[in-house]
């Protein structure tokens, strides 16, 4: 069946190990001092190892692949002990997978073992994939401060922004200043068009939910062969998921045949610059 997994550069692999703690169900291992995918039916293609990797070499592609089995990947884990159960239960939690969640639980159960409380707590190790991690952040002190100056004018300069609905041969592109910026950034920088977004064109997208990264590769591509772009800046999330956004601009201005410097800023969950 055809379906999305990880895939590896070997070249780009410096064995490092950072992605083993990020794949609780045991796909990935260190052998000959490069990761491996050991078996097609542990990965689940969720992707919480792409963020973990410095070097860019994790991505998703879609493939023929074995099934995903999560009562194989359960036997696996089971042997980890309870903070691997508790981190796999969550992301499955974290990423909506609730019939194979049921699964994991149904399995646990049938073999007479305590399902752990995998509900996130600050701090907590066994959290899963930090992109899914429920937070509620507290606002009211923040709101006291602030005073009213009317209305705050839109700094938006192009429609559309989403990076699959833009056409590569739009004219605004000409010698622009151009913001590439994660689709969660404007929702937790409040000042996002004063501070980023003014004087810029913008293309948003998500490396984490996206399916199709290897068009956004070619699109942006092809943005970058066909228009002098002044100047390139990132702004993205903490969440280690949300580091693909800079691998997709290397990528893209590779295939471009481009070198060019790029600004890259990262935002904290409850919106300060990092």
């Amino acid at each position: 069946m055809k379906r999305q997994i990880i895939t590896i550069d070997e070249a780009k692999c410096t064995g490092c190990g950072n992605c083993i703690p990020g794949c609780p169900e045991g796909a990935l291992q260190i052998i000959d001092n490069k990761a491996r995918l050991i078996s097609d039916l542990f990965c689940d293609g969720l992707g919480a190892c792409i963020g973990t990797c410095p070097e860019g070499a994790i991505t998703i592609e879609e493939r023929e692949a074995e099934p995903y089995d999560e009562r194989r990947v359960m036997e696996n884990i089971v042997k980890q002990g309870t903070n691997t159960i508790k981190a796999h239960l969550k992301h499955l939690a974290d990423h909506g997978e609730n019939l194979l969640l049921s699964q994991a639980i149904a399995f646990l159960q049938e073999k007479g073992m305590e399902v752990p409380d995998y509900s996130c707590k600050e701090g907590d190790v066994a959290c899963g994939c930090a992109g899914g991690i429920v937070k509620a952040f507290d606002k009211q002190a923040a709101a006291v401060e602030q005073t009213a100056t009317g209305k705050i004018a839109s700094e938006l300069r192009q429609w559309p922004v989403q990076l699959h609905l833009i056409n590569p041969n739009a004219e605004y592109f000409d010698n622009a200043d151009l913001l590439i910026s994660a689709d969660c950034v404007p929702y937790s920088y409040g000042d996002f068009h004063r501070r980023f977004l003014k004087g810029k064109i913008v293309i948003t997208l998500c490396p984490k939910l996206d399916k199709d990264i290897d068009r956004y590769i070619d699109k942006l591509a092809e943005i970058f062969r066909l228009h002098n772009i002044k100047s390139i800046s990132i702004v993205r999330m903490e969440v280690p998921c949300c580091g693909g956004t800079e691998l997709i601009i290397q990528k893209a201005l590779e295939k471009a045949g481009k070198v060019h410097m790029v600004k890259l800023t990262v935002i904290s969950l409850q919106g300060e610059i990092l």
